[in-house]
Formats: structure tokens, C-alpha cells, sequence
């Protein structure tokens, strides 16, 4: 039977097929998954978040079969754990990344833990359900998923999953922080996600609503009351007489009378007094992450949810292009290649989810333009032709930060030129962005002595003047490849090859040194070897396991295809490559530049952070770069395990992390990983001492480990890593921008390794004027400054239009350190959709009214998801009417 509080007018035509959730006996929702070291087997926010969103990508592959493919079965997902490899293999192919799904999933769920961290949101009781404030958290959660989207129909999907965290936190706190699971209710509340819905039987401020408890654990101190109550936390709001108390090590309140609290945040009493009720809590906030997620699917559609969480194995397209005069045959490669890649991805799994393109020439760049159209993509990029014909230098870097701002992350870039950069003070600030936003850049390079007529040069140019270039890629984990007119058709073809799963191997040596071979590993998991070598080479071979080799013969070889363009040598290994080690030995002029990549689903994420134990809940707080003076711990997300086969099988596995300087290639110091939960989940962490990031200049990361017959795994991560000397922390308002507003930001500077004396330099794009009240900064070890920034944002400024806002910190000359970056991503919005987003909601709301049904969960599986099983569950249920809800074997 259905639940009596689904109407059947809402359940629509076709059945709901969820997998629901089967949770331990644990407490409830801290931020990360490192928050477990303070209470294990605690269920968290990124757990919800997670698990929420593998049910409804579930949901939407079964309603949706896949194009060539035989539909789902649900039935093959019962009883075991559910995966993001799992579904994207049955649903897209084996072998099918689903890399840029978890790293999507990532930033959702770091924006959410983030409310715990942040200083503009940790100790505010609106975003917390705290307080009683749940009139005012209501507004506060409907407007971030108001804002969710509006950015992601503005396709800035970055800005609509930091908003989703947020909204998704506060959904979760609710369950956690009132007394909605004392009042003994089994679904979720049906008011919190549609506003036009009043709150009811609301605690009033003379109401009494907790008794006096001096025991961590409280069961008893609800007084029972049917109105709907949250506790205090802190001092601010004060505690009112009667009133219950968040409660826990870190509430200051809950030292006031009535002691104790209410809270389900943890396995511990010592910071969740009802510690005893996270089961149910834990299962209300998925169950109602879940409706948010799939309100989110009804309003976007499919094709915009599934963009909205790169619910896709394919990358983006996005091409930065140089319009002057000489580049007549770039543009044409451009074209040619463009055209190459939508025909033949057009309605398959790989065909790109957008399409960026930045003009540029001198002494302009841009417009951006972004669409998800490939025709529309096609029909721009086919009225680009070369005009003009200036001189050397272009505005090079400038085009490639425009477009590094609209191109999602984990994407690939690629910069068609024959000019050097006239902007190269942008340098070091794009190298930041591109590690930021996790994005590959690849220079296309023209150097053709025949274009002296073409190009005019008002002086003789630097051999070094593309030495930006060369540093943009390699901070990028990209290349610049060299090559002439007759050769640039050819070499443009590495676009499409470089859009696939594609990672590098590494060399030991990593750097080329006369006499010496370099070596590498190829697995089982590997297919599509290419070796690249940059460099005059005068000769080179490649020598395989068996000891086979090939030489720089052009063809077909022993062991692959090789084809030389210029100063660039491509060689493509047969498939299967045989596994075990290989070498590679070249002799050129100069430093040559070797570099292994193959494709694989075997891949890994990774992100830094600090413990957070000082209030209000312990957790991670994630970093793009390890800072200077602070234990680092370094979380690594394994993608492409696959199904283990059967159960005695052993799973791929990494055992150690690597720290290799970039420049010099010396190993810095190894580390063990550590599991964090169940192995196949992927999840990896290790703690980095300061010591070991200590050296300066920027650091590789390579994983080792075995393969599942034992044989070696050596992985690195696609971009290189920097140790900064200072943390900055750029914030601003939760909302979007509109046009005419003034704007206040707030930045904190924080120095852990030592006194400093820094610069404080900011800048916007596009030029809005930007003002700050904090220019140089003198720090002591473990000091801070803050500051404020005002924003102006003119009248002009066109709706949907993203904004980034940078600052930079720099030694004094007294004081030298490398540059450290903060970004702020921020979207402008229509004055009257601002008006809306204010508005309290009404029957004609476009964006949030409709409820969406309230699911009667049961279950099927008893493996927890930290490792533990269940003796018994609770949550047994019924099914019929054309609603069916399962149990999810991941916790």
C-alpha cells in the first residue's frame, strides 16, 4: 500500500525505483568523512549528500535506458553496494570514467561540509536550523536551492553545486538539530522544501521546551511537548530561560540551565546528547536529500541534472584561438577537428556537455562563448577567420583566464597560437587557476619562419618569450607542442585523443638525463599507450618487457605507429600493450621532453585539508594546495575499481603516496595511505607532516600499489602541487549579485611558518571597480589579518554573467615568497529574479512548489557502510501501488 501522505495524483506515470539507505546504529551528521577520527561510525553530511545523489542517478538511468545499450535491471543492484563505477559501467559501458561524476559530487559535498568551516556561515543559526529559527532557515534553504537553479541554468554549475551544499547541509541539520525525530515522525517534513506550505505548531519564546540534564548522554530532557523546537548554540543568539541547548563539547550553551542539549551529530555522547536518535535522523535527511535532489532533476530536466552533477564519462570542449592575420591555418585545424569531434560524438556517451570558445587577438580577447549545442558551438566557431594582421605579442593569457572561468572542471583546454603573450604578468595567476579549477591546458604552438611577411615584429623577440606558455602547462599538468603549418592538421588531432580518460604515467627518471634510460610500468588496467617527446631529438628508442624495441623510424613498428611532426614525436603502442616494465632512451639538443599517457577508468581524485577540532564540529576543512607550517592530510578518491568479481577476489589497491619534486625529479619522501571505510569505496588518506613540505617549488604526487594478480599500479595525479606560504580565505555574500549593487567581501590572511611581510594586490574580471581596506599585512607565526573588499557592480552589468574576483598575496622585498592565490567565483543576477529569489514563495512560484512524494523506505542488505553490520533494522516496509523503495547496501 502506499504511505497515506503521498496523494497518488503525485506519483505520476511511471514507478519510483530508489535503492534506500541501510545505516549502522550511529549518531548523526558531521561534515566529512574525517570527522570519524572524533566519533567512528558516525553517518555525515557527505555521506547523505553522496548516497543521495547515487539514488536518484540510479532512478534516472532506469527511466532513461541508454542509447545502444540494454536497459538497467534493477535486480542487479540489490544486495550490494551501490557505486559510481558500478552505474556508469552498466549504464555507459565497462570501462566508463566516472571520474568527473565524483569530482561533481566532490565539490557538492565540500560546499556542504564548508557550513561547518567557513566564518561567514559556522555560527549562523539560519543556515543551521539552530535557535528555533526554523522559519528563517526555511527561507534561507529555499533560496540556496532557488539559486542552485538559477546558476545552473546559467551553466555556471560550479556556483550551483556550492549553493546545493549549502542547501543540502541545512536539509540535513534539520533533522539532526530539532526535535522533529522525538516527536516520533517517519518521514520527512513535508514543509521544509515547498514555501507556499505554512510552518506549523512552532515553539514560541515562553514556551519550555528541555529539562535540566548533567549527563553527556540526555535521553530524558525533552519534556515532550508536541511543538516543533531546535536548540541553541553558543551565545549568539543567547539562550532564553527553559530553552534546550544544541549541546555537545563545543556549545557554550549548554553549560546554562537546562543543561544538555538535543542534538544527533555524532556516535559520541560527548557532542550529541541524543546520540541515541541519529538512526532515525540519519534516515529522515536522506530521505529528504533525496526528494531535494530529485525536485532539482523535475525542474532542470534530465539533460540539465545530468549536467548539473556530470552525470557523463565525456569532458568538455573548449578552445582558446588566436584570430590575427597568420592564423589562417590553425583556425582551419581548429574547425576541422571541432567538426571531427561533434560528428562523431553527436547522441553518444562521449559527446562533450559544453562548448567553450575565447577569441582573442591584440589588444582584445574574447567574448567568451558557451553553449551545450554542438551546432550552435559549430555555426560560431565556422564565422572565425583570421583578420589582420598585427604583431607579435597577443593577448594570449588573458583569453585563457576568461576561459578557464567558464569551463567546468576537469577539463581539457586547448590554446591555438603563433604569437608569444603580451600579458605575461597574468602567468603565475593562471597557473593558480588552472590547479583551482583542476583544468589541462595545451598550447598548439606555430613557429614558421615563412610568416615573417605574415606577422610584422616591431623588434627582435626573445627565444624565451614562450616560457609562460611552458610554465601555464606544466602547472597544468598540460604541454606545449611546437609545430609548423604543413604539420598543425595533423598535430590538432591530439584534441580528441586527449579527451578521453587519459592519464600519465610516471618516468624514473622524470626528466631526460644523457646515458640513462627512462622507465615505466604498464598494468592490465592500461590500454592506448602513447609516449610523446618534445625536443630536437636526433634519435630514440623504446624498448618493451620482452625486450623488443623500435627506433624513431617513422610507421608502423614491432611495437606501435610512430609519426614525427617537427620538433614532436608521437608513438602509439599496439593494443594490449604488454604489461611490466619499459624504457625509453632519447638523445636530442637541449632538454627534451618525454611524456607516457594511456587511458584507463584506473584513475584518482585528491584534495588537501586540515583537521578542524575546535568547534562547531570536528572535520576536514579542504585546501587546493598544502599551506606552510600545518599538518596536512592528503584524502585520495580512487576511480575505476570496478565490481570485485567474486568475494574472495582482491580489489586494486594503492599503498603509498609519493612526494617527487617537479624541476629536479628527487624523491621528497613517501608515505603510507591508509583505507578510510570500506575498501571499495576508494577512499584513501595520509597525514603529510610539515617537514615533508618543506622544499620549495612545486611537487608531483604518484600512487603505488597492486593490481589485482599482485602486479605493480604506479599512477601520477595530472597536475603538479605547490606548497603555499599562506592561507587566504576569500568570502562573499551567500547570493548572487545584481547590477547597481555594492558589494562587501571579507578576506582573512594567515601565517603558520614564521613572521611575514606581504602584498596584498586584488582584481576582478570583467573590471568592476574593486576597492580594499587591507593592502600589506605583517604576520607572526599562527597570526591572522582581515580585511574588507567592496565590490561595484555597475548597471551595465549583463544578467548571468559570471564575475571572478582574485587576490594575491606577495612577499615585500624584504620578505620574498611566491605568490598565493585566492578566487571567488560570483554571478551576476536580473534585478527582478533577485526580487523573486527575496519573495516569499506563492502557488505561482516557477521555481518551488510542488511537492514531491514522501517515500516509505524498507531495506535489503545489513552490511554497514564503516564495515560494521546490523543485528536488526527498524525500517521494514510494504510495497504496491506502483511506488517501490530499496535498501541500499552501502553503509
Amino acid at each position: 500500500m502506499l504511505c497515506a501522505e503521498v496523494p497518488p495524483s503525485l506519483l505520476g506515470s511511471s514507478a519510483l525505483l530508489l535503492l534506500q539507505l541501510l545505516l549502522p546504529p550511529t549518531s548523526a551528521f558531521f561534515p566529512n568523512i574525517w570527522s570519524l577520527l572524533a566519533a567512528p561510525g558516525s553517518i555525515t553530511h557527505q555521506d547523505l549528500t553522496e548516497e543521495a545523489a547515487l539514488n536518484v542517478t540510479l532512478q534516472l538511468f532506469l527511466e532513461q535506458p541508454p542509447s545502444g545499450r540494454p536497459p538497467l535491471r534493477l535486480q542487479d543492484f540489490l544486495g550490494r553496494t551501490l557505486l559510481a563505477d558500478d552505474l556508469f559501467a552498466a549504464y555507459f559501458g565497462p570501462g566508463s570514467p566516472s571520474r568527473r561524476f565524483r569530482a561533481a559530487l566532490g565539490e557538492v559535498s565540500r560546499a556542504n561540509a564548508a557550513q561547518d568551516f567557513l566564518p561567514t556561515s559556522r555560527n549562523d543559526p539560519d543556515l543551521h536550523f539552530d535557535a528555533e529559527r526554523l522559519g528563517q532557515g526555511r527561507t534561507r534553504l529555499v533560496r540556496a536551492l532557488r539559486e542552485t537553479l538559477v546558476a545552473a541554468r546559467a551553466l555556471d554549475h560550479s556556483l550551483a553545486r556550492q549553493r546545493l551544499g549549502a542547501a543540502l547541509h541545512a536539509l540535513q541539520d534539520f533533522y539532526s538539530h530539532s526535535n522533529w525525530v522525538e516527536l516520533g515522525e517517519q518521514q520527512p517534513y513535508p514543509h521544509l522544501l515547498w514555501p507556499r506550505l505554512e510552518l506549523r505548531s512552532l515553539a514560541q519564546v515562553g514556551d519550555p521546551t528541555c529539562s535540566d540534564c548533567e549527563e553527556l548522554s540526555c535521553p530524558g530532557n525533552w519534556l515532550g511537548f508536541t511543538l516543533l523546537t531546535s536548540g541553541y548554540f553558543g551565545t549568539h543568539p543567547p539562550k532564553p530561560p527553559g530553552k534546550c541547548s544544541h549541546g555537545g563539547h563545543f556549545d557554550r550553551s549548554s553549560s546554562q540551565p537546562p543543561r544538555g542539549g538535543i542534538n544527533k551529530d555524532s556516535t559520541s555522547p560527548g557532542f550529541s546528547p541524543h546520540h541515541m536518535l541519529h538512526l532515525q535522523a540519519a534516515k529522515l535527511a536522506l530521505l529528504a536529500s533525496i526528494q531535494a535532489f530529485s525536485l532539482l532533476r523535475s525542474r532542470l530536466g534530465d539533460r540539465g541534472f545530468s549536467r548539473l552533477l556530470d552525470i557523463t564519462p565525456a569532458s568538455s570542449l573548449s578552445f582558446v584561438l588566436d584570430t590575427t592575420g597568420s592564423m589562417g591555418e590553425e583556425i582551419n585545424a581548429a574547425k576541422i577537428q571541432a567538426r571531427h569531434i561533434v560528428e562523431q560524438r553527436r547522441d553518444s556517451p562521449m559527446e562533450p556537455t559544453h562548448y567553450i570558445l575565447v577569441p582573442f587577438h591584440d589588444p582584445g580577447f574574447g567574448p567568451v562563448f558557451i553553449t551545450s549545442d554542438p551546432d550552435s558551438f559549430w555555426q560560431q566557431l565556422n564565422e572565425i577567420h583570421a583578420l589582420g594582421g598585427g604583431d607579435e605579442p597577443e593577448m594570449c593569457l588573458s583569453a585563457l583566464q576568461l576561459a578557464l572561468l567558464h569551463t567546468p572542471p576537469f577539463s581539457d583546454i586547448f590554446v591555438f597560437t603563433d604569437a608569444s603573450p603580451k600579458d605575461a604578468f597574468l602567468t603565475n595567476q593562471v597557473e593558480s587557476l588552472t590547479q583551482e579549477r583542476h583544468c589541462r591546458v595545451t598550447f598548439l604552438v606555430t613557429e614558421d619562419p615563412s610568416r615573417v611577411q605574415a606577422r610584422a615584429r616591431r623588434e627582435v623577440l626573445s627565444p624565451l618569450r614562450f616560457e609562460p606558455y611552458k610554465a601555464v602547462a606544466l602547472a597544468s599538468g598540460g604541454e606545449v607542442i611546437f609545430t609548423k603549418d604543413q604539420h598543425i592538421r595533423d598535430v590538432a588531432a591530439i584534441v580528441g585523443e586527449s579527451m578521453a580518460a587519459l592519464v600519465t604515467l610516471p618516468l624514473d627518471p622524470p626528466v631526460v638525463v644523457p646515458g640513462r634510460p627512462l622507465v615505466f610500468s604498464v598494468d592490465g588496467l592500461l590500454q592506448k599507450v602513447t609516449v610523446r617527446i618534445h625536443g630536437e631529438v636526433s634519435s630514440f628508442w623504446i624498448k618493451n618487457p620482452a625486450g623488443i624495441s623500435q627506433g624513431q623510424e617513422e610507421g608502423v613498428g614491432p611495437l606501435g605507429h610512430t609519426r614525427c611532426f617537427g620538433q614532436f614525436w608521437l608513438v602509439t603502442m599496439n593494443d594490449p600493450p604488454q604489461t611490466g616494465t619499459w624504457e625509453i632512451q632519447v638523445t636530442a639538443e637541449g632538454t627534451p621532453r618525454v611524456r607516457v599517457q594511456a587511458q584507463t577508468s584506473l584513475d584518482f581524485l585528491f584534495y588537501f585539508g586540515i583537521p578542524m577540532e575546535d568547534g562547531p564540529h570536528p572535520g576536514l576543512y579542504p585546501l587546493t594546495q598544502p599551506v606552510a607550517g600545518l599538518q596536512t592530510q592528503l584524502l585520495v578518491e580512487v576511480t575505476g575499481l570496478g565490481s570485485r568479481g567474486n568475494s574472495g577476489d582482491p580489489w586494486p589497491h594503492f599503498s603509498h603516496v609519493i612526494l617527487r619534486g617537479v624541476l629536479e625529479g628527487a624523491e621528497l619522501g613517501r608515505v603510507p595511505l591508509e583505507p578510510v571505510g570500506p575498501l571499495e569505496r576508494g577512499l584513501l588518506a595520509a597525514s603529510l607532516p610539515p617537514t615533508l613540505l618543506s622544499t620549495p617549488g612545486p611537487f608531483s604526487l604518484e600512487l603505488l600499489g597492486q593490481d589485482r594478480v599482485g602486479g605493480r599500479l604506479h599512477r601520477a595525479a595530472p597536475q603538479p602541487c605547490t606548497v603555499v606560504p599562506v592561507l587566504l580565505e576569500l568570502s562573499g555574500p551567500p547570493g548572487f549579485l545584481a547590477p547597481g549593487s555594492k558589494v562587501p567581501l571579507s578576506l582573512r590572511i594567515a601565517s603558520f611558518s614564521g613572521p611575514q611581510d606581504l602584498d596584498l594586490r586584488t582584481s576582478v574580471s570583467p573590471s568592476f571597480a574593486l576597492s580594499s581596506n587591507l593592502s600589506r599585512a605583517r604576520l607572526g607565526q599562527n597570526e591572522s589579518a582581515w580585511g574588507r573588499l567592496w565590490l561595484e557592480v555597475p548597471d551595465s552589468a549583463a544578467p548571468d554573467s559570471v564575475v571572478m574576483v582574485t587576490v594575491t598575496a606577495a612577499g615585500q622585498e624584504t620578505s620574498p615568497l611566491p605568490p598565493t592565490h585566492a578566487f571567488l567565483r560570483l554571478l551576476v543576477l536580473a534585478p527582478a529574479l533577485q526580487d523573486q529569489l527575496a519573495a516569499p514563495a506563492h502557488s505561482s512560484d516557477p521555481v518551488l512548489t510542488t511537492p514531491t512524494p514522501v517515500f516509505c523506505p524498507f531495506t535489503l542488505a545489513t552490511q554497514g557502510r564503516a564495515g560494521g553490520g546490523m543485528a536488526g533494522n527498524p525500517w521494514w516496509g510494504t510495497v504496491g501501488g506502483g511506488l517501490l523503495l530499496l535498501g541500499l547496501a552501502s553503509w
